[in-house]
């Protein structure tokens, strides 16, 4: 009798054949997740519209009351801080709504983009769509509730037209331009260039929503922090307060030593690139580089994070 060895020979096929490779960690899965979803446009975009819909279910007027509250509080607000801060109303309060506008945007994003799979925890579990369409659904919404805004923009520039249609100042007691004052050119057709910037800006949340949605979703205490800190931000970033004070002899140049810090925060070269263009306002080659830098870097570090974690998503929701 012979005995048979169970034991596979050295050269055979079985023994030296490797295991498949994973591909669910690649960054082409994670940039195929992120087409997929601009794909989904209809579903992503019939969700973010249905959100508007059901906030204002049963309200005779519906979304719009989103531009009467935003009507109100820029003209109250607009009122008291043109006061405050010395500054004739026809130039303070295109500046004050205009900043008001892009901020809720930008802390729509911040704070429902942390929520974003955690609120669709039931979707993420029933409904096989690349992660991204929540991302786009989070992104959608806040620029409907923009466009919803915008038109308190609209009136604000047809009432206010002839006050920014020349050069300007928000440092002077009277709106005019004086010699030795820091001046804004007016508007012009460089409010075109409001469009590109806004376009930065929504590629900006669609990182930050992916990105800190990925982190919430995993650890729950994100969100907290993150709230806590935007209001920080908001007071931090001149949307109330003006910049032009602390320039070319202005009624706080005596502290002019803080513009390299306001300078610092990517925030104030966001809105910059936005809110300046639609007001007429003086901007700088510097405000696109740094957002855009912070554009090309922010989805770098979302595409990593998409590539890590993106199939763990739906276990920690």
């Amino acid at each position: 009798m012979h005995a048979t060895s169970t034991v596979q020979a050295a050269d055979s096929p079985v023994a030296t054949s490797a295991p498949p490779r994973s591909d669910s960690k690649t960054f082409a899965r994670a940039i195929a997740d992120i087409k997929a979803g601009f794909s989904a446009r209809e579903l992503w975009g019939h969700l973010g519209w249905q959100d508007i819909k059901q906030r204002y279910r049963r309200s005779v007027i519906g979304p719009f009351w989103i531009t009467i509250s935003q009507a109100v509080i820029a003209l109250g607000l607009g009122l008291l801080y043109s006061q405050l801060f010395h500054s004739p109303i026809e130039v303070f309060l295109p500046y004050l709504s205009t900043g008001f506008i892009l901020w809720g945007f930008i802390s729509g994003c911040l704070a429902e983009g942390m929520e974003t799979f955690i609120a669709n925890e039931g979707m993420i579990k029933q409904l096989p769509a690349p992660l991204s369409v929540y991302m786009l659904r989070t992104v959608w919404r806040q620029t409907l509730l923009l466009a919803h805004n915008m038109i308190v923009y609209v009136v604000i520039l047809v009432i206010f037209f002839g006050a920014l249609d020349n050069p300007y100042s928000l440092g002077s007691a009277d709106g005019l331009c004086h010699l030795g004052q820091y001046c804004h050119p007016g508007l012009s057709w460089n409010i075109l260039l409001a469009i590109p910037g806004f376009v930065l800006l929504a590629l900006n949340a669609g990182w930050v929503t992916l990105l800190l949605g990925i982190i919430s979703t995993r650890f729950r205490d994100i969100p907290q922090v993150i709230n806590s800190l935007i209001q920080l931000l908001f007071y931090g970033t001149p949307i109330v307060w003006p910049v032009d004070q602390l320039l070319g002899g202005g009624a706080r140049a005596s502290i002019s030593w803080v513009l390299p810090i306001i300078q610092l925060n990517p925030l104030y070269h966001f809105m910059q690139v936005v809110r300046a263009p639609l007001l007429g306002q003086s901007f700088t080659a510097g405000n696109w580089i740094v957002v855009g830098s912070i554009t090309i870097v922010g989805w770098a570090l979302a595409l990593v994070a998409m590539r890590n974690y993106r199939a763990r998503v739906s276990y920690w929701v």
